[in-house]
């Protein structure tokens, strides 16, 4: 279908203030569920009898599933309309799902069990998490898309305040911290029983209260013309560079003995390779080699982006995986999963992980007027040396209630990465491919991950003497390159991003 002409575009229609509400209230649902996750895996492995250089491992099934899940939803749901429109029918779907892998994570039988629960929960909120993004950029015209990723954040804050804060309250309500070896404690379990509830509740309400636009209305509203929904072959990556770069990955961790998770980064490398060399091969212009293509064919923004999206959520895995083990370790002096010590300082990490999440809700309303003032570009960059600082100073703060205070500098990071990118990103987008160009932006939160997962373990025991509290000090390293990074964006369309962060 061709675009339609300038001349006869129609301009989308404002949304009031309760209209966004309602749009990104599911959002609050999605990251009730995604904080339980992040607060509670590690914990929950280690209680199952997984040791701390094993953890990152285990945690790979997050992210791997991010990358293969969220560009797929993206290509489908541009190509979906249904009774319940193009987007709400993957946001339902993935919440049911994912609610039943949070009541069955608790309750695993074993190690691996709890492993594979992961590979399902994460698929299930990234199929919830993906169409959310787009969904913004399909409803609201331009202008409103930054107030639109910033009402997303300040939801997300508000369900991880409680999410991670939960286990905590429980406990102090007098539901039992501790358990038998191999069995997770019953404010953990009640909490994410609790989270299951919420995230349907949530994501229903969403589903129930809005109505998306029919596809024929984003084309004649599109203001950017859309790339060819096919591409030839012949825009495919090389797959040349990557296979080379897995090979020698591999043969690196063969032949000088490193850690063996790095041959997951090594596999991931060939994989990819083989992938495209395949596709070209054969000429496809199915779903693969589409993605693939326009991979290779995104706004240069979008390149520029994914390098400070690379090293924003390096960090933010960092902390993830390692947060609770190093305060436990360092302000609790505890590194038995079993001991009471050490479920008080896990505990205590759910609230520094509320904390942070409740300042990314008030950092969220703040961070409009800071980029009127000085830019989203500059924002963003201030944004993330703070919570720079915020991260190399964890491990120099003896008292653990004093640990509230760089959570201050996280919450607002977090807040920045959770909206300013899109803002950027998203007046950039053609309409017809805003699902699938979301879901390849996606690519550059995995992979950081990915990297993550199979680097940090193997930089702890081989350089750091196995101290988790150095995983966070390398995380506030990465985002003062991420910081840094901003600085190669461009300050075009400044004034639109202003315009838009002042409705």
């Amino acid at each position: 279908m061709e675009q339609n002409p300038a001349s006869t575009r129609i301009q989308r229609p404002s949304l009031t203030f309760w209209q966004i509400w309602n749009m990104c209230f599911g959002f609050l649902g999605i990251q009730f569920g995604f904080a339980l996750q992040n607060a509670n895996v590690s914990r929950i492995f280690q209680t199952l009898g997984a040791s701390i250089d094993d953890v990152p491992a285990l945690w790979i099934a997050a992210p791997l599933t991010g990358l293969l899940v969220q560009p797929v939803i993206g290509y489908f749901s541009d190509r979906t309309w249904t009774r319940l429109g193009r987007r709400r029918p993957y946001f339902l779907a993935g919440a049911l799902v994912a609610s039943l892998a949070l009541i069955a994570m608790p309750n695993s039988p074993t190690l691996w069990v709890a492993a594979g629960l992961l590979w399902v929960l994460d698929a299930a909120i990234n199929v919830a998490m993906e169409p959310f993004r787009a969904f913004v950029g399909d409803q609201m015209p331009p202008a409103q898309r930054a107030a639109g990723f910033s009402m997303q954040s300040f939801f997300i804050g508000a369900g991880a305040v409680v999410a991670s804060a939960l286990p905590w309250f429980l406990a102090h309500a007098g539901v039992a911290n501790t358990a038998p070896a191999g069995v997770v404690p019953d404010a953990v379990r009640y909490a994410f029983y609790l989270g299951a509830a919420v995230l349907v509740g949530a994501v229903g309400w969403t589903v129930l209260r809005t109505r998306e636009a029919t596809p024929e209305a984003l084309d004649a509203s599109d203001p950017v013309l859309p790339a060819s929904l096919s591409r030839p072959a012949s825009t495919l990556p090389r797959a040349w560079p990557w296979l080379l770069s897995g090979a020698a990955t591999c043969t690196a961790v063969y032949r000088f003995g490193l850690d063996r998770q790095l041959y997951l980064l090594g596999a991931g490398l060939l994989l990819y390779g083989a992938l495209v060399g395949v596709l070209a091969r054969r000429r496809s212009s199915g779903m693969v080699a589409t993605i693939l293509a326009d991979l290779r064919d995104m706004p240069d923004i979008m390149r520029r982006l994914a390098v400070v999206q690379f090293f924003s959520w390096f960090a933010l895995f960092a902390m993830w995986i390692y947060t609770t083990a190093a305060v436990a370790q360092v302000h609790f002096g505890a590194t038995d999963a079993r001991s009471p010590a050490y479920n008080e300082g896990a505990n205590w990490v759910g609230v520094l992980f509320a904390a942070y999440n409740g300042f990314a809700m008030l950092a969220a309303m703040a961070i409009p007027p800071l980029a009127r003032r000085i830019g989203a570009r500059g924002a963003h960059a201030v944004n993330l040396l703070v919570g720079a600082a915020s991260f190399l100073s964890i491990g120099l703060i003896p008292e653990p209630t004093w640990l509230l205070v760089p959570m201050m500098g996280i919450g607002v990071a977090w807040a920045s990465i959770l909206s300013l990118p899109y803002a950027l990103l998203s007046d950039h987008l053609p309409a017809r491919k805003m699902g699938v160009y979301m879901g390849i932006f996606n690519f550059f939160i995995v992979i950081p991950q990915l990297v993550a997962a199979t680097v940090l373990g193997f930089a702890l025991k081989s350089l750091f003497g196995g101290a988790p509290i150095h995983a966070l000090t390398l995380g506030g390293v990465s985002l003062v390159v991420a910081a840094l990074s901003m600085l190669r964006i461009g300050a075009t369309r400044r004034e639109t991003m202003a315009h838009g962060l002042a409705h």
